[in-house]
């Protein structure tokens, strides 16, 4: 399941967190690719070393973690430290698949979802979209500021270059409680529908029926 969310960031978050990247120090990306995907990754990073940077990653986390809809669609166990993305003349990622193996010891998890969410207006900049190839083609992804798209580590994947302005990125992986990604579409799925009585109908016999069957089948389900 690939699946666009809006809104993640605010307005004035958007403007903390852009602010901080404005006075960021960026390294060469390459310096945190596999050694495969460093021959096709031109982008820099921003080094998150004081307090500031530390700030906007614990704000840019808290307000992913915090959304409803992204909690529904990823059921995260664990999550990465997030980056921060930089592109601008002429910067490209070519095709390349993440890691499915991130980070060390305790720390260390299985990719499951992948995620980009968008920092800058898309008519700021152009070029940079985030192209996926599944089954049913290439996709293009290239959303309004603060808002998010998730897809599986699984998936084939690209940044166009960008040939004007700059377009910066949050990126993350995440763990899934639930590994298989067909699993993780019928739980979000059966979790809509279950919302959305709710709010057509209250608390009502088939809401708690629904309930009891997306809490089942997380049972069944979820690795912990």
């Amino acid at each position: 399941m690939i699946l666009c969310i809006g809104e993640v960031l605010n307005r004035n978050q958007l403007e903390r967190v852009r602010s901080a990247l404005d006075s960021g120090q960026f390294e060469d990306g390459r310096s945190t690719a596999g050694w495969h995907a460093r021959l096709v990754k031109n982008n820099e990073q921003m080094q998150v070393t004081d307090k500031a940077g530390q700030s906007i990653r614990t704000e840019v986390e808290n307000a992913l973690t915090g959304h409803p809809v992204f909690q529904m669609a990823v059921r995260p166990a664990k999550m990465t430290s997030i980056l921060f993305s930089r592109y601008r003349d002429g910067m490209t990622y070519g095709n390349h698949v993440d890691d499915p193996v991130m980070g060390r010891g305790p720390g260390r998890l299985r990719t499951d979802i992948s995620f980009t969410l968008f920092l800058d207006d898309p008519d700021s900049y152009d070029g940079g979209e985030l192209v996926t190839d599944t089954t049913a083609g290439e996709q293009s992804y290239k959303l309004p500021a603060g808002s998010v798209v998730i897809y599986p580590s699984s998936t084939l994947h690209r940044v166009e270059p960008v040939t004007r302005g700059q377009r910066r990125v949050a990126i993350g992986w995440i763990q899934s409680t639930i590994r298989d990604p067909a699993q993780r579409e019928v739980l979000f799925d059966l979790d809509t529908a279950r919302r959305q009585l709710f709010e057509r109908e209250g608390k009502s016999t088939e809401f708690d029926l629904l309930t009891k069957s997306l809490a089942n089948l997380q049972r069944f389900w979820a690795e912990i």
